[in-house]
């Protein structure tokens, strides 16, 4: 049952999100952001540049208003606000603010977009595969960022491959008869000659091969 909300474990919750050097700039976006009357959601842990970090699997609160920020937000800590509502209750905000940091080359935004890849959003898996046309470039900068990420977090890309196939048999296999057309399958695709480019060998998979695909 989803308890409700403290102040301060909300805080420290959220803080926990990112790497401790950003403590101060994520306490500048939570001063902006509504109290949400719900704490924040099952967090998942993964590493990023040898930090481990905890991400919640859901927030509650509304997004602030254009006039609640003041002072302005500075850029990192838009992107902070922004990676928070991707883990929006509502798909649809969450899909807004995934579109304003898919682009980023920043590696703490790389896990809030990765699990939006598990997720059932058509939309939102759309616009991610949008937002970073260059993780299809071999030896991108993207690439690289990505590549890293899902090599130090094997266990949550294997999740994640699971959570697409079970979404795309769910809901999507109607729409899309073979897994290798479905954008959740796409995506992970993508991920995966990620890793591969980074490590130089073959990953583990953990989802149907694509049409005409192997490895």
């Amino acid at each position: 049952m989803q308890q409700p909300r403290d102040p301060s474990s909300v805080s420290n919750a959220l803080v926990a999100a990112f790497p401790t050097r950003l403590a101060g700039d994520v306490q500048s976006v939570l001063a902006v952001m509504p109290e949400a009357r719900l704490a924040p959601m099952m967090p998942f842990e993964v590493e990023v540049q040898g930090e481990t970090v905890a991400i919640p699997s859901r927030i509650y609160n509304e997004e602030p208003s254009v006039d609640s920020e003041r002072p302005p937000l500075a850029g990192t800590q838009k992107v902070i606000l922004h990676c928070l509502y991707s883990r929006h209750s509502d798909g649809r905000v969450r899909q807004r603010h995934v579109e304003q940091i898919a682009a980023s080359g920043e590696p703490w935004v790389v896990p809030f977009v990765v699990q939006l890849a598990g997720e059932y959003v058509l939309e939102i898996l759309e616009a991610i595969g949008r937002g970073i046309p260059e993780l299809r470039v071999p030896g991108s900068a993207k690439r690289r960022l990505y590549g890293e990420f899902i090599a130090r977090n094997p266990a949550f890309f294997a999740r994640t491959e699971r959570r697409v196939v079970s979404y795309w048999s769910c809901y999507y296999r109607w729409k899309y008869g073979a897994f290798g057309t479905y954008p959740g399958c796409v995506l992970l695709e993508s991920f995966r000659a990620a890793v591969v480019e980074q490590v130089g060998a073959q990953w583990p998979r953990h989802t149907p091969h694509p049409v005409g695909g192997r490895g």
